[in-house]
């Protein structure tokens, strides 16, 4: 039988609780939860004095879980999980994706495949509202794996998360940004070893393939590593889908590697468990259409 005060914990009180564990911050979690710091501590005791146990060790910079609340705080995942479960099991059926796929993006792809998606997307999957959100891959994943998001599009990770499956999409590969008055500038092709290393200015988000390791590192946008090649010169390499937009930037100029081109290919990760697998197989198939209409990408298997 549940205990009197833990029947009286709602999922709220348990969302609250893991928002403290995800941010490390009092603060920071009743920013992103919209309820005051006080409210939020409030909340929290009110979970550890029902569980019998503290949650957290207070008192430092950040906030971290007691070695006992690091095991609640996984059945706690594990709760507000089943319940995100039986309200989707609830709505299954009716219309996809249960009336709403929240679908998590890369800030260096979304602005470019978007576009394709919007249009599409109400003819495939009438009734549901497509709700996104933009970050950085890992972040991305994160808010998969607890929950936060449906699905996302996105390069293979370093390490794959538990309970999270993959569908292959597309392989997109990478295309030359110049300043407009470099030696090379205007060329509609140009072959790696013409470039020099030093020269590059390469996004965070995919500098680890091992392209251009001497160049700086930047953790920006498309756009603002175009203003970065503006001032500084040298190249950055860009992803071919951003190519219409970056084109118009009369500063820079976009060449095709010529030859076999590094690129990134991008899959479509979801929960092993979530209760929307045909419909997250039609709107796999719905972007790999999107992708053979686009130049330069390629299909994976």
């Amino acid at each position: 039988m549940i205990s009197s005060l833990l029947s009286v914990v709602s999922l709220r009180d348990l969302t609250l609780v893991q928002a403290v564990s995800r941010h490390g911050s009092f603060n920071s979690a009743a920013r992103a939860m919209h309820i005051s710091p006080s409210g939020l501590s409030h909340q929290v005791q009110k979970v550890e004095q029902a569980l019998g146990a503290p949650l957290f060790e207070r008192g430092g910079r950040r906030i971290v879980p007691t070695a006992g609340g690091q095991r609640l705080l996984a059945q706690i995942a594990a709760v507000l999980t089943a319940a995100e479960h039986l309200q989707q099991a609830a709505r299954a059926g009716q219309v996809a994706f249960g009336g709403e796929l929240r679908l998590g993006v890369p800030a260096s792809l979304g602005p470019y495949l978007l576009p394709h998606l919007i249009a599409p997307f109400p003819q495939h999957f009438p009734g549901t509202r497509l709700s996104l959100s933009e970050g950085k891959p890992k972040g991305l994943l994160r808010r998969l794996h607890e929950g936060e998001l449906d699905a996302v599009l996105g390069p293979p990770p370093a390490v794959s998360p538990a309970g999270i499956a993959s569908r292959p999409l597309f392989f997109e590969p990478w295309e030359v940004m110049l300043r407009a008055d470099h030696p090379l500038a205007g060329k509609s092709t140009l072959a790696l070893n013409q470039l020099d290393a030093a020269e590059a200015t390469v996004m965070a988000e995919y500098h680890q393939d091992g392209v251009a390791e001497a160049g700086q590192v930047q953790d920006v946008s498309l756009e603002s590593l175009a203003a970065l090649v503006e001032l500084r010169g040298g190249y950055a390499l860009v992803p071919a889908l951003a190519r219409d937009r970056l084109s118009s930037i009369a500063a820079v100029t976009l060449a095709k590697i010529r030859g076999p081109a590094p690129g990134r290919d991008i899959s479509l990760y979801s929960r092993e468990a979530s209760p929307w697998g045909e419909d997250l197989i039609a709107f796999a198939e719905l972007l790999r259409q999107i992708a053979r209409r686009r130049p330069g990408l390629r299909l994976l298997d």
